[in-house]
């Protein structure tokens, strides 16, 4: 099938594959196994009643295309065991910098990244809040997906969640994801509102909620995508005192959106994607320490 064929290919003959699928349960599963053996990118199937759906498919598609065209290619599983943060005490009961809550997006190239990066936190790391560009129908999956792989609790959120420790937020495909506070805490917020930056949910809206809500008290984290979403927030991020890290050209999929960000001031430091959780981590501990 498409799947056994993809494994061989990416094995035997790497090349950029886009992967079309359908946007059913079984199209997701299928989709979020492709990424993991190697594919670029991928795009679902059209609906041949709509001519201006059918329109805006055949834009997306050339610009998946083209994208992939000038992608790095990754080989499954060829990203390196993480290295432990140059800190004193162990990964568990960590002494967090108070009131920290940790905004990340992606896009292209995302659903591995953010495994790895995941990976890479403690099961009791501060909260998260993640934006990667996905249909509805596969974001429930890849929230299961990442809770079953990485040390933290991952859900997809509901909305009006109170954010908690050790939990990761995937926001749905259908809403914008947002941050609240009241009651003296912080929550999460869906919205249905118009697209941003071509997206929802976009990183721009999450970041640009961080910015208002946490203020100093923002991590942001730029990961591997296509276009300019996310620039434009984490910079505002940056700008009210929120710690700001973009992955670096080297280990990305497609520099984009880290370009961008990087290009406009809004990136404080570039790390690789191996070194980017020892690199936030190292900031939420209060010992800091610079990229290899």
């Amino acid at each position: 099938d498409g799947l056994d064929f993809l494994e061989r290919l990416m094995r035997l003959r790497p090349m950029p594959v886009v992967m079309v699928s359908s946007y059913t349960e079984a199209g997701s599963e299928e989709t979020l196994r492709a990424l993991e053996l190697g594919a670029v990118d991928f795009i679902g199937k059209p609906r041949v009643d709509d001519e201006k759906a059918l329109v805006e498919y055949t834009e997306d598609l050339a610009e998946k295309i083209r994208a992939a065209k000038n992608a790095h290619l990754r080989k499954a599983g060829a990203t390196k065991p993480m290295s432990e943060p140059d800190v004193s005490t162990s990964r568990s009961k960590f002494a967090w910098r108070e009131g920290r809550v940790l905004c990340v997006g992606a896009s292209t190239g995302g659903t591995q990244a953010l495994k790895v990066f995941l990976q890479g936190m403690p099961a009791d790391c501060p909260p998260v809040l993640v934006v990667q560009h996905m249909p509805e129908t596969f974001t429930g999956s890849f929230a299961r997906r990442l809770d079953s792989i990485c040390p933290p609790r991952v859900v997809e959120a509901q909305g009006g969640e109170r954010l908690a420790q050790g939990t990761v937020y995937v926001a749905p495909g259908h809403s914008h994801l947002k941050i609240r506070r009241g009651n003296g805490c912080y929550t999460t917020e869906l919205a249905t509102t118009e697209l941003v930056s071509r997206h929802r949910p976009s990183v721009d809206v999450l970041f640009e909620s961080a910015a208002e809500v946490l203020g100093a008290n923002g991590v942001g984290v730029i990961l591997t995508g296509m276009g300019k979403d996310g620039a434009r927030g984490l910079l505002k991020m940056r700008q009210v005192g929120a710690r700001t890290f973009g992955q670096d050209e080297a280990s990305c999929v497609v520099y984009g959106m880290p370009r961008a960000a990087f290009e406009i001031g809004a990136v404080e430091e570039q790390a690789s994607l191996e070194d980017l959780p020892e690199c936030v981590l190292s900031f939420l501990l209060g010992c800091e320490r610079k990229a290899r």
